[in-house]
């Protein structure tokens, strides 16, 4: 990820002002659109990588993209923009997100099976990762079929592989040998 060190120092000022100022939810939701128009929109990454835009064009775009921005959220974009840094901002926005969500003692992460998890099996699963990982669980589901069985879980940098796909191959390897 392109200059993450410096996005995570960015999001962590921003965090720490939202915290000072009572407006942690506001500005969440204001990152989280602006996170969320950056992962669908290629062109709204290609606007803000332009270095032919000048930054007070791209602030003025911005402001009618995101209409009803916190003032604190404004202010900050508009600093990111006016010291050339407007290519960071998805960076920023992500990294706010999971710098509250860490702030806020949630575990995020994705679990990936064959098929889609009934209560009861998604409960005992939950249960389990609970044993294991500290914090409240916050995880996505996604289907591939192509597990045959079983899960996949991913979370932060960890993990846990209980597909019947995976075991497969590893029993094709050792036979292989």
């Amino acid at each position: 990820m392109k200059s993450t060190k410096s996005a995570i120092r960015y999001s962590k000022a921003l965090l720490e002002m939202a915290i000072e100022q009572k407006m942690v939810d506001s500005v969440l939701f204001d990152m989280s659109r602006v996170k969320g128009t950056a992962d669908v929109s290629s062109e709204f990454v290609s606007f803000l990588n332009s270095p032919i835009i000048k930054n007070d064009k791209k602030i003025a775009i911005i402001d009618k993209l995101f209409t009803d921005l916190q003032p604190l959220t404004a202010g900050f974009i508009a600093l990111i923009v006016k010291n050339g840094r407007a290519d960071m901002l998805p960076y920023i926005a992500a990294g706010f997100c999971s710098l509250l969500e860490t702030h806020r003692g949630i575990v995020s992460g994705t679990i990936t099976s064959a098929v889609a998890l009934d209560e009861d099996s998604r409960k005992k699963l939950m249960l389990k990762l609970s044993n294991k990982f500290e914090g409240q669980l916050q995880l996505t589901e996604k289907v591939d079929a192509s597990l045959i069985g079983g899960f996949i879980v991913k979370i932060g940098n960890q993990q846990i592989d209980s597909s019947v796909a995976s075991k497969l191959k590893k029993l094709r390897q050792e036979l292989t040998k």
